[in-house]
């Protein structure tokens, strides 16, 4: 018999990669058109990613805390799963696997070949988007079945290189603050002040949502960290950090250099381009910036195929999920089975619309964190609960973070069409059967056994 286990193979860098790698992508440049219509005006939407990063620090703060308690493969599920819910972390990885991790692979293949179709227009939202999105997934899914540490020192290539672009933006954007891009506003629909104070600001942080996720995933690959007690603090906090500032940076540069109306007037789904509104840049700088955003999603198609697979490993070898899930290869100790059959099922979504997911994307994902931070609650009261970094007032941070998902919950209605909302939440719902056909297989004593 084979006691196979994974390896910690990554440091403080490999780590900061990885989660920045997955959260720096396609988002800021699709969601700041998006956030800019729903707020109406260039400051109050600066002002909504700011708030949208400050909301994260104490959910941070929770994380960090969970993942020195319990730095193994999969985290947010044991943390669901020892605070005293096996049915709840059955429906978040279900949940995950289902709405918000595997459609992650989708939409991001389909935004890296997006942003080669300014080179070969073929390459829009079509069909060959899709083949050439398929073959980006395969090609990702075939590095990470082979080896953990090629994977995670790519992802620290891919994440520089895509800063690049970035710190080329907010460089630039600096020289055009007297553009008069920054001084446009109106109410969205003739917004009265008390819908101005409330929905706008409520949906536009939801809108940020997609642009930010992605904290929580390194905790999926806890067990591959090396000294996760000292590690994972440093990287998540620093790591959010970086990322708000980034967003905020990004986000009023961009307004500065592109007038709101063109900014306001990009398609759903689409990338705005801040480099075709420079007159001496402009020639050039497209192709550039869209060789820029392609590295930028295979960086986060990378990291996204790194964590995700191992939250079905972690449940699947307590025996709450099918049993092949829970195997590693022999040679590569990687969850090759999960991988393959996580980057099959995003193959399969590429034939759904990108604003239906988006937003069957945001749903699911406030409410699986929403379960995440819940936990501490009934973790602090588990005599095995002895996390090495302890958040700052845990109770009012955990509060917080639990208040703010079911908050954001509401605006993704308000953000999104509803069909993708509802389809969300009767996927969730679909989990209850199959929970109760792996509970009954598991006091029967099936479980996996390596």
């Amino acid at each position: 018999m084979n006691h196979l286990k994974p390896k910690r193979q990554f440091g403080f860098t490999q780590t900061s990669a990885i989660i920045i790698g997955q959260v720096i992508g396609s988002g800021i440049f699709i969601n700041v058109p998006i956030v800019a219509a729903i707020a109406g005006d260039a400051w109050l939407a600066i002002l909504i990613w700011l708030i949208g990063g400050l909301v994260w620090l104490p959910q941070i703060f929770i994380l960090a805390e969970m993942g020195t308690a319990f730095p193994d493969q999969g985290g947010p599920y044991h943390f669901i799963y020892k605070g005293g819910s096996p049915f709840l972390a059955f429906i978040y990885t279900w949940t995950a696997f289902l709405t918000s991790d595997t459609p992650t692979l989708t939409i991001i293949g389909l935004l890296a070949a997006d942003a080669l179709s300014y080179f070969f227009p073929a390459l829009g939202l079509g069909i060959y988007a899709k083949l050439f999105a398929a073959v980006m997934i395969i090609a990702f899914t075939a590095v990470q079945y082979r080896s953990v540490k090629i994977g995670g020192n790519l992802q620290v290539v891919l994440t520089i290189a895509k800063l690049s672009p970035l710190i080329a933006v907010i460089i630039i954007g600096f020289f055009y603050l007297d553009s008069g891009n920054l001084s446009s506003f109106q109410f969205p629909g003739g917004s009265e002040k008390n819908n101005f104070s409330f929905h706008i600001i409520t949906a536009g942080i939801a809108a940020t949502i997609w642009a930010y996720a992605g904290f929580l995933n390194i905790l999926y690959t806890s067990g591959e960290v090396k000294n996760p007690h000292r590690v994972l603090p440093r990287s998540l906090i620093g790591s959010v950090l970086f990322v708000m500032t980034a967003y905020v940076l990004i986000s009023f540069c961009t307004s500065a250099i592109v007038p709101f109306n063109d900014l306001i007037s990009v398609d759903e789904g689409k990338f705005i381009n801040p480099f075709q509104f420079i007159s001496f840049f402009s020639e050039y700088a497209g192709g550039l910036f869209a060789i820029a955003v392609f590295i930028s999603m295979i960086g986060v198609l990378n990291s996204s195929i790194i964590t995700q697979p191992r939250l079905e490993y972690a449940m699947a070898k307590d025996g709450l999920f099918f049993k092949s899930f829970a195997r590693l290869h022999p040679k590569y100790l990687t969850p090759d089975f999960s991988i393959i059959i996580q980057s099959g099922f995003a193959i399969v979504l590429l034939f759904g619309e990108l604003g239906d997911l988006l937003g069957y994307f945001t749903l699911s994902y406030v409410l699986q964190n929403a379960l995440v931070y819940g936990s501490i609650f009934f973790l602090r009261k588990k005599d095995d609960y002895k996390p090495t970094f302890k958040s700052p007032w845990w109770f009012i941070m955990a509060v917080f973070s639990v208040t703010v998902q079911l908050y954001l919950a509401y605006g993704t209605f308000l953000a999104y069409p509803l069909g993708g909302a509802l389809a969300c939440l009767f996927l969730i719902i679909s989990g209850l059967p199959f929970y109760l056909y792996f509970k009954k297989r598991k006091e029967a004593g099936h479980v996996y056994k390596e």
